[in-house]
C-alpha cells in the first residue's frame, strides 16, 4: 500500500437508462436517474480510484455514504461521477465523491471504504450462510 496517496482521483461515465431511473429501481415514481444509481457509481469510482494500488488478495469495501441528490437527471443524459481520496486511516479510507450530468452538477458527498482480504471476508460470509 506504500502507493497510495490522498489526491488520488478517478471518473467514471454512463448514460442514464430506462433501468437506472427511480421509476424502474422502486426508490420513486419518475423515470429520472434514480438516487441509488447515483450512489452506485459514485461507490463504482472510489473503489476504481485505489484498485490498482491494492496487494493482490485485497479489494474494498463501502462502509459509510452521506450524499446529497441535488438535481434531476433524464433518461438518455450521460452522467459522470468522480471521487477523490481525501483521508487514509489504515484500512480506512475516506473519498470526496460528486456527480455530473451534461448540465450541473447532481450529487456530492462523502465516502468511506476499507480494505479487506478477499479471502478472508468470503469465509467469513460463508460461515454467516451456513449458520442461518
Amino acid at each position: 500500500m506504500s502507493e497510495f496517496k490522498t489526491g488520488l482521483t478517478y471518473e467514471t461515465k454512463r448514460i442514464v437508462a430506462d433501468s437506472d431511473t427511480a421509476a424502474q429501481f422502486g426508490s420513486g415514481g419518475i423515470a429520472v436517474f434514480a438516487t441509488p444509481m447515483m450512489v452506485g457509481i459514485m461507490e463504482n469510482a472510489a473503489m476504481n480510484c485505489v484498485g490498482p494500488y491494492l496487494e493482490e488478495g485485497q479489494t474494498t469495501v463501502g462502509t459509510h455514504l452521506d450524499v446529497k441528490h441535488l438535481a434531476a437527471t433524464p433518461v438518455g443524459m450521460e452522467v459522470r461521477a468522480r471521487a477523490e481520496l481525501l483521508e487514509i486511516d489504515g484500512r480506512r479510507l475516506r473519498f470526496k465523491v460528486e456527480a455530473f450530468d451534461q448540465k450541473e452538477k447532481i450529487g456530492e458527498g462523502f465516502h468511506e471504504r476499507f480494505i479487506i482480504n478477499t479471502d478472508k471476508f468470503l469465509k467469513k460470509i460463508a460461515e454467516k450462510a451456513q449458520s442461518s
